[in-house]
């Protein structure tokens, strides 16, 4: 099929699976993943098999970078002890669990270590689209888990393919120098193309060189860490967080604006792409078994998926109690979690993208020529486990969720009104003197120092709760007086245009300035 037409028919998939998904209230990636099983049907798109280098050399750093510039490093500092035996211990023993369960079904230790190391990681993209209602503590946890695991699974599938083909040997000095290079060499990278980008950011004015070299940022990290054969996943990853904590007091409001338009509608594509290709790579892996390898792999896929699942719920128990056993500080004890919000995270452990992209990867032949054992079902299987954890865990979570009775976390309300408050507080204090340096007049610094005590008395009534607060009902019909009188300028502007007494160049500058001041006072552009 050519590639525009894929273009256009993933394009309108990604449409429509959102529009069915809102509109009966399903997970997307859900209906996603059935609309690309049901476009796999047609023999010219599942023909058009996704190249494993798309997926982790283009699809990838992109999804990863930006999930690192969103996700609380506060967050991860306070609970990185979990996410390291999660992103580690737990991927180990999921690639473990899943290699015995394989070999007992039939496979060679070195296939079914591969297929282990394929569904051990879960994934961020999918972990943020299907559990985006958790109290911020455990979203951020499952978020960094899926960030850095995939480097513990890469090592082990190098390993696993490597002494299939006979290019590996499995001694302890020899694995712990690949971790130690995986995890090391990927660190190191991210820091050197996170130092490199802060130097750029802070020379150049221009918004779009400057966006440019945020889109590069992620593609650089991966392929200098790739050539040394270290982490891709975890360069990225350090080097979005390293840039998260600063970006606000480097990058100048007009490339955070333009970022701001182009990254989540560039993140939503591909992400909802790959859910997608997914859909039809099940059905691309389906036509290349036959009939009694079919029934072999869909028992492998019922068994791999409990297995993950039962991996997964005792790791999170097991070592929760044997924290509480040996860390007794009382610091230890306000981090602790309800079993039934570990019965919530146990369920989340979404597999994706990573894992179908690492399948994929598994080598066609041999050094002898002789084809890899077992290549398309391994394919099938992981296909197959990542439509079982999307579908059914997606569509049990939000049941599991409301039995969890999780608290309503209002942190970060709080915290942004107390942001809000602080900062106006600090501005209108400011105010007298930063206008006598300036030479403001009176007049100009009594206007806006009217204009800031509004806005602190919105935020505080805001915060208290008081929805009949005269500040508020203020603030209300200045938003709305503002906004009507927004839309009279837009459609003046309109006009002059089409009486051809202005030019379009003039009416783009205009509505411009006009979408700025609207969006400001709906308060859009919001980031998570």
């Amino acid at each position: 099929m050519l590639g525009l037409e894929l273009v256009v028919v993933l394009g309108a998939a990604v449409l429509a699976g959102n529009f069915l998904g809102q509109r009966f209230r399903v997970a997307p990636p859900v209906v996603l993943l059935v609309l690309g099983a049901l476009i796999g049907l047609v023999p010219a798109v599942r023909q058009t098999q996704l190249p494993p280098e798309v997926v982790l050399l283009l699809f990838l750093p992109v999804l990863l970078y930006w999930e690192s510039l969103t996700t609380s490093m506060r967050e991860i500092r306070t609970n990185l002890r979990g996410i390291v035996l999660l992103s580690t211990v737990l991927v180990i023993l999921t690639a473990g669990a899943v290699a015995v369960a394989g070999h007992a079904l039939g496979l060679p230790w070195g296939p079914a270590w591969a297929l282990g190391a394929a569904v051990a990681p879960t994934d961020a993209t999918a972990v943020s689209a299907l559990a985006g209602s958790l109290p911020r503590r455990q979203i951020t946890v499952l978020r960094a888990e899926s960030l850095v695991n995939d480097g513990t699974a890469l090592v082990i599938y190098g390993l696993a393919v490597g002494i299939t083909v006979g290019e590996e040997h499995l001694t302890l000095p020899h694995v712990g120098a690949l971790f130690l290079l995986a995890y090391g060499g990927g660190a190191a990278v991210g820091v050197a193309v996170a130092w490199i980008n802060m130097n750029l950011r802070r020379r150049l004015d221009d918004p779009l060189l400057g966006n440019l070299v945020m889109i590069l940022a992620p593609f650089t990290a991966y392929l200098l860490a790739e050539l040394i054969h270290a982490s891709g996943v975890l360069a990225v990853v350090v080097s979005g967080l390293i840039m998260a904590q600063v970006a606000p007091g480097l990058i100048r409001a007009e490339h955070r604006r333009q970022a701001l338009a182009f990254w989540p509608l560039a993140t939503f594509i591909i992400n909802g792409a790959l859910f997608v290709l997914v859909g039809v790579e099940v059905q691309y892996a389906l036509h290349h078994l036959s009939r009694s390898d079919l029934t072999d792999a869909l028992i492998a896929i019922g068994a791999v998926s409990a297995v993950l699942v039962a991996v997964r719920f005792a790791f999170l128990f097991s070592s929760a109690y044997l924290i509480r056993a040996i860390d007794r500080r009382p610091e230890q004890r306000l981090r602790r979690m309800s079993d039934r919000a570990r019965v919530v995270s146990g369920l989340a452990g979404f597999r994706g993208a990573v894992s179908l992209a690492v399948a994929l990867s598994v080598p066609e032949t041999l050094d002898s020529g002789a084809p890899f054992p077992d290549r398309a079902f391994i394919v099938f299987v992981t296909s197959g486990v990542i439509v079982v954890t999307l579908v059914v865990q997606g569509l049990l979570l939000p049941g599991v969720v409301r039995w969890a009775r999780l608290p309503r976390d209002t942190s970060v309300d709080e915290e942004q009104i107390l942001a809000e408050t602080t900062a106006t507080e600090e501005a209108i204090k400011a105010l007298p003197r930063l206008a006598t340096q300036l030479g403001t007049t009176p007049r100009v610094a009594e206007w806006l120092r009217q204009e800031y005590e509004a806005n602190l008395a919105t935020v505080r009534a805001r915060g208290a709760g008081t929805e009949d607060d005269p500040a508020l009902l203020h603030n209300r019909h200045y938003s709305d007086l503002r906004l009507a009188l927004i839309s009279t300028k837009r459609a003046t502007v309109v006009r002059l245009r089409d009486e051809s007494r202005i030019d379009d160049t003039v009416l783009r500058r205009l509505q411009a300035a006009l979408d700025n001041e609207e969006v400001r006072l709906t308060g859009g552009a919001q980031v998570e």
